[in-house]
């Protein structure tokens, strides 16, 4: 698993993680996935870290599958520019 940490909310890709391309948040109790090629999400989240995961996933969407990509081969996740 690799994480990034963005104003509070863990974002990660799982290694081996089943398809499709996703990634997963937490925010304290609250979780959610969000699908790389849709933006799909599945679960809860407070409204303002919804709206800074979902800012940050538009403006980082290429970068994602391209980890993704690198995770299911077992490859080192290159750094994502997190929000500020």
């Amino acid at each position: 698993m690799e994480s990034f940490y963005c104003l509070g909310v863990v974002i990660s890709i799982l290694y081996d993680d089943y398809a499709p391309p996703h990634f997963r948040d937490a925010y304290g109790e609250y979780r959610i996935i969000v699908q790389v090629d849709t933006g799909k999400i599945e679960g809860l989240f407070p409204r303002r870290a919804l709206l800074a995961v979902m800012a940050w996933y538009i403006q980082h969407r290429d970068e994602l599958t391209e980890n993704w990509l690198r995770s299911q081969k077992h490859e080192p996740l290159e750094r994502i520019e997190l929000l500020e």
